[in-house]
């Protein structure tokens, strides 16, 4: 007979062990984020949200996230859009169609590229790109627009898998990224 055997201890010692590796797997889990949080990490250095930076035609222009990535700088414009995504390069509108509802909203490249140009006027050497991320759920069946993509897609694009020359990469844009930090302060 061990010690713990019609011990006391045995009950409590057993739920404290169960609680610590539920603790564990939640940690494990929770840590990792979001599939979105996970891609933005894996292709981004540093990011800004929420950035309002003087636009081409004198005015301002508000870029919901600027990425910092090995490629250059990055906007990327989320949707969370489930259903069939009906748009083109070319339409001013496009169509969602999903299960009860249908509902359409303006193509969202041509503000891209006026983000993309106010962008360019602050770093004038530095990649400057745009993409609209559509998040899981959204299925676009008569082709993909030009600046579209899917979170696969944009870890493919922008991800570097050598980090040594990510960071020497990095390192070159960083005066210009900090020009964007005063612009938008």
């Amino acid at each position: 007979m061990t010690m713990l055997e019609g011990s006391p201890w045995t009950l409590p010692l057993a739920a404290v062990g169960a609680l610590l590796v539920l603790w564990l797997a939640w940690r494990w889990f929770a840590g990792r984020g979001t599939p979105l949080q996970r891609a933005l990490a894996d292709i981004s250095y540093e990011r800004i949200e929420q950035l309002v930076i003087p636009s081409a035609d004198e005015g301002e222009i508000q870029i919901d996230q600027l990425l910092l990535t090995s490629q250059g700088l990055l906007i990327l414009e989320t949707k969370e859009v489930q259903g069939t995504v009906f748009g083109s390069d070319k339409m001013s509108d496009w169509t969602v169609i999903a299960q009860d509802r249908r509902f359409t909203f303006p193509n969202p490249q041509p503000a891209l590229y006026d983000r993309i140009a106010a962008v360019k006027q602050i770093v004038r050497e530095v990649p400057v790109a745009g993409r609209v991320l559509f998040l899981d759920g959204a299925e676009f069946t008569k082709g993909v627009p030009s600046m579209v993509c899917d979170l696969d897609q944009l870890v493919r694009e922008f991800g570097e898998p050598n980090k040594d020359a990510a960071r020497f990469k990095i390192e070159a844009f960083k005066p210009h990224w900090e020009l964007i930090r005063k612009r938008a302060d």
